[in-house]
Parts: C-alpha cells; sequence; structure tokens
C-alpha cells in the first residue's frame, strides 16, 4: 500500500492532515454558517406563516362584515318598510340614509381589512428578498475569499 501511495506521490501523513483540516472547515461551516442561516430561514417561515395567519384572519373579518352588512341592510329595510307604512316620505328617507350610512361602514371595514392584508404581505415578501439578498452577498464573500 506504501508503494502505491509512493508511486502516485502521495504522502498520507499530509493526507490526513488535508482530511483533519477539511473536518475542521466542515464544523465552522456548520456552526458559524449552516445553523444561524437555517434558524434564520425558520424564523423567517414562521413570520410568513404568521402573515398569512393574519391574511386569513383579516378575511374571515371580512366575510363577518359581510354577514353584519347583509343584516344591517336587512333591518334597515325592515325598518325602513315599517316607516314607509307609518309616513310615506320620512319613511324613505330614513331608508336611504341608513342604508348609504350601512354601506360605507361596512366598506370601510372591508377596505380596512383588505389594505392590512396586503401591506403585511408586502412587508414579508420585502423582507424576505432582502435576507435573500443579504445571503447572497455572503455567500459570494466567501466563495471570493477563497478563491
Amino acid at each position: 500500500m506504501s508503494e502505491l501511495f509512493h508511486a502516485f506521490g502521495i504522502d498520507w501523513r499530509l493526507l490526513i492532515l488535508q482530511v483533519i483540516n477539511f473536518g475542521i472547515l466542515v464544523g465552522a461551516l456548520w456552526f458559524f454558517l449552516y445553523k444561524p442561516v437555517l434558524s434564520m430561514l425558520r424564523g423567517r417561515e414562521e413570520m410568513i406563516a404568521k402573515g398569512v395567519k393574519d391574511a386569513q384572519a383579516a378575511e374571515e373579518i371580512r366575510k363577518d362584515v359581510e354577514e353584519k352588512k347583509g343584516e344591517i341592510l336587512k333591518s334597515a329595510e325592515t325598518e325602513a318598510h315599517d316607516v314607509v307604512t307609518a309616513a310615506k316620505q320620512q319613511g324613505s328617507d330614513e331608508r336611504g340614509k341608513i342604508l348609504k350610512d350601512a354601506e360605507e361602514r361596512a366598506a370601510k371595514v372591508a377596505k380596512d381589512a383588505e389594505l392590512r392584508a396586503k401591506e403585511t404581505e408586502k412587508k414579508a415578501r420585502k423582507d424576505a428578498e432582502k435576507e435573500i439578498a443579504k445571503l447572497s452577498i455572503l455567500a459570494a464573500e466567501k466563495v471570493l475569499e477563497k478563491k
């Protein structure tokens, strides 16, 4: 075996040292690069999951608002119908006012919920893009340092 190493010009002591150095390098990269990047990615994943959960909650709120809007519209129509039977002119004015207020309130709440969901999504995407850019730069620096 020794003759085979000698024939190819391989020094087994240098080979063992290189294997040890490679092991140290892999350990250092694992500890200083892989673990922090992995924990950062997990944090991002949790943040994105929270953003999705918040968006779903906003969607549920929007649905509730739509249901309440329907209930408000129904009650407004019923009230307006009762007022119309009592006094037609006064009832029609009251009905228009209630419908307008109900629609404006429902539209405002739905719009606010939609805007919050969009802002959360945009922020999560921006943060993810920034982190990817940082990681790319760090990786490029490491590659350039090695070369």
